[in-house]
């Protein structure tokens, strides 16, 4: 460094500290999480679609084509360990939620207030995040670390989860 002009010098003590907070930043983004990254969305056919009223969890002989809006994974399937959800609402118009609870019992209903048009999550023990009120347009990540079993993704937001707005998600 004895080599380098003064004004090189000035230059090399400015610029040090951005690119150590531009690295810094990059790797803290999602693209360089650690574990798996599992891409979801939020989608539904618009406000003006009918939205259905009988799909809700479990799903063992309701015509799921019927869904007027859902939960679309890259992958329904990852290994044990760290995992990040990069949850994206696809809507035009609707505020969706997403919450992840562990199932034991995939033939089991949830428990439900009919009254509000969404599940009691208070009443279910495995509930382990959400990503909550995500505007249209909007992404926002949930990291989590899972254990082997089956999970339920869905959307608590009235009338969304018997809409067919949920998916299993499987860990290994």
């Amino acid at each position: 460094m004895s080599k380098l002009r003064q004004s090189e010098r000035c230059a090399l003590r400015r610029f040090l500290p951005i690119a150590a907070l531009v690295v810094g930043v990059g790797m803290a983004s999602s693209s360089h999480a650690a574990g798996t990254v599992v891409s979801v969305e939020l989608w539904d056919k618009g406000a003006q679609m009918p939205m259905a009223t009988d799909l809700g969890f479990p799903g063992a002989g309701k015509d799921m084509s019927k869904a007027s809006m859902g939960i679309a994974v890259s992958v329904d399937t990852a290994s044990a360990g760290e995992i990040t959800f990069d949850v994206y609402n696809s809507s035009k118009q609707k505020i969706h939620d997403m919450i992840i609870a562990r199932i034991t019992d995939s033939t089991r209903s949830l428990p439900y207030i009919s009254s509000e048009s969404r599940v009691d999550d208070g009443r279910m023990p495995d509930v382990l995040g959400e990503v909550s009120e995500l505007e249209p347009g909007k992404t926002r990540d949930l990291r989590l670390d899972l254990k082997p079993g089956k999970y339920l993704l869905f959307c608590n937001v009235p009338g969304h989860f018997v809409s067919g707005m949920w998916t299993i998600f499987t860990v290994k």
